[in-house]
């Protein structure tokens, strides 16, 4: 098994890409060993010293340390993954699910939010995931829309450029209501 590696804007997390699937549905955010008890890939990975979140996606694993240098950690962590792919395990506990959006808008809004919508899943969602981390919708009130961004994104140094200047200038651009972009 090969498993390859990519930096994002975060420093403080790498992309690891098993080439398999991680998770077929949704994503999964963990950020500490207890949220991790959903996973035995994430509670191997958090048994590591220096592991402070981890992320899956689609086809690929985020993980953020809280300390050390990556020349020392990835090993590790390389390690811990091809061990859990190669013992057949599951990647989360049967009945664990992926999150949940909760999201809030009024009514009145409802096709507003379906262009924003449609907007972040076929535009913004793909570069995130690039990046190693997600964004999903949590809300639109008085033309604020409300984002949520998980994994390399979540506490990156350039997440406040992305929200403000990208995404918010993509949405500006596309739907007239959107006077602002925060995170959630």
């Amino acid at each position: 098994m090969f498993i390859q590696t990519e930096a994002t804007p975060n420093p403080a997390t790498l992309k690891f890409l098993p080439g398999r699937t991680v998770l077929p549905d949704g994503t999964l955010d963990m950020r500490d060993k207890a949220a991790a008890a959903q996973s035995p890939l994430a509670t191997r990975l958090f048994e590591i010293s220096g592991v402070g979140g981890v992320f899956f996606g689609a086809d690929f694993i985020t993980v953020t340390k809280t300390d050390g240098e990556w020349h020392q950690l990835k090993p590790a962590v390389l390690g811990a993954i091809m061990e859990h792919f190669m013992s057949g395990a599951p990647v989360v506990n049967a009945g664990a699910a992926p999150e949940a959006a909760h999201e809030f808008f009024e009514s009145k809004d409802a096709e507003t939010v379906t262009i924003i919508k449609e907007l972040i899943e076929t535009r913004v969602r793909p570069a995130v995931a690039n990046d190693g981390g997600d964004i999903t919708f949590r809300g639109f009130k008085d033309g604020v829309v409300y984002l949520d961004m998980k994994g390399a994104c979540s506490g990156c140094p350039s997440s406040t450029a992305t929200l403000q200047h990208g995404i918010q200038n993509l949405l500006r651009h596309f739907v007239p209501d959107v006077v602002e972009v925060r995170p959630a």
